[in-house]
C-alpha cells in the first residue's frame, strides 16, 4: 500500500554558529502512518520539529510540506499561569474559537469528554495531555506533530496514551509524527522508526531498528535486550490515569 507524502525534510542541516545541531537528515512523512522520531537528550529532535513547523529555517536543504497541509501540534509542555480561571472548554477556545460540537467531539476521540467544564490547574498528568491532544485535533490536521506526547505520564498511562493515538490515527486518517526519547513503549504504537543523534543513525520498522548496530552502541546492548523482552500481550485496557479498567478488554495488544 502506497503512503504519499505530507511533508519531506531533504538534506537538511542547521548550524548554530559552528556547531552543527542537525546534519544532512531527510525524513519523509507519510498520510496514515505514524512515525517514531528517537533519539537521547540533545540529539536534535526538538530542532527537527520547529524546522518542520516552520520556526526556524534549516541552514541548508530543503522542506516540502503538501499544499494546504493542516498540521496539529502537541507541545511537549505548556506553561499556564495559574491565576487564571481557565476551564477546559475555555483553553480549547483559544486561539481560533471552534464549535462547542468540535471540542466536544475532540474530547470524546482522547477519551475524556467529562474534562469539558474542569479546571485546566486541576487535571492530572494524564488529562492534561489529553486535553492538549484534543487541542491538536481541533484542527482537523492532515499531520499530527506530537512532542513527547507522554511527558508527565505513569508507565501504564503512557501505554494507554499511545493506544490512543493509533486509534485517533486511524479514525482521522491522518499522518502522524511522534517525538520520544525512548522506543520500548512506542514499539507497538508506531510504523516507523527514525533514530537520530544530530543526523539520522538508523531507520525503518522498530522491531529492525532495536536490532540495529547503531542503535545498540546509542542506547546500549542491554537496553536493546530489554526492549526485545518488554513485549507482552495483555487483554486489559487502561483509564487516563493508568489504572487498569476491571471487566474491560480491548483484545490482545502488545506493550513495546
Amino acid at each position: 500500500m502506497s503512503h504519499p507524502d505530507l511533508a519531506r525534510l531533504e538534506n537538511v542541516t542547521f548550524r548554530v554558529g559552528n556547531k552543527e545541531i542537525l546534519h544532512n537528515v531527510t525524513l519523509p512523512l507519510h498520510n496514515d502512518c505514524i512515525t517514531t522520531l528517537i533519539g537521547p537528550n540533545g540529539a536534535g529532535k526538538s530542532t527537527l520539529v520547529k524546522i518542520l513547523l516552520g520556526l526556524v529555517k534549516p541552514s541548508d536543504g530543503k522542506v516540502w510540506l503538501k499544499p494546504n497541509i493542516k498540521i496539529g501540534y502537541m507541545p511537549q509542555k505548556i506553561q499556564i499561569d495559574r491565576t487564571l480561571p481557565l476551564t477546559v472548554r475555555r483553553f480549547l477556545e483559544i486561539p481560533f474559537q471552534p464549535s462547542i460540537s468540535s471540542i466536544k467531539e475532540a474530547l470524546a476521540d482522547v477519551g475524556a469528554p467529562h474534562l469539558l467544564d474542569y479546571s485546566i490547574h486541576d487535571l492530572s498528568g494524564g488529562e492534561m495531555q489529553r486535553t492538549l491532544l484534543a487541542r491538536a485535533l481541533l484542527r482537523n490536521p492532515d499531520l499530527l506533530v506530537l512532542d513527547e506526547p507522554v511527558q508527565g505520564v505513569d508507565i501504564n498511562g503512557q501505554t494507554e496514551l499511545y493506544r490512543l493515538i493509533t486509534e485517533i490515527r486511524k479514525k482521522r486518517r491522518c499522518g502522524v509524527l511522534m517525538i520520544s526519547h525512548d522506543l520500548h513503549l512506542v514499539m507497538a504504537s508506531t510504523d516507523h522508526v527514525i533514530c537520530l543523534n544530530t543526523h539520522v543513525c538508523c531507520t525503518g520498522h522498530p522491531e529492525a531498528v532495536s536490532m540495529d548496530p547503531a542503535y545498540i552502541e546509542l542506547f546500549g546492548a542491554s537496553h536493546a535486550a530489554t526492549l526485545a523482552l518488554y513485549n507482552h500481550h495483555h487483554n486489559h485496557s487502561h483509564d487516563m490515569h493508568g489504572d487498569v479498567v476491571e471487566g474491560a478488554c480491548c483484545g490482545d495488544h502488545h506493550h513495546g
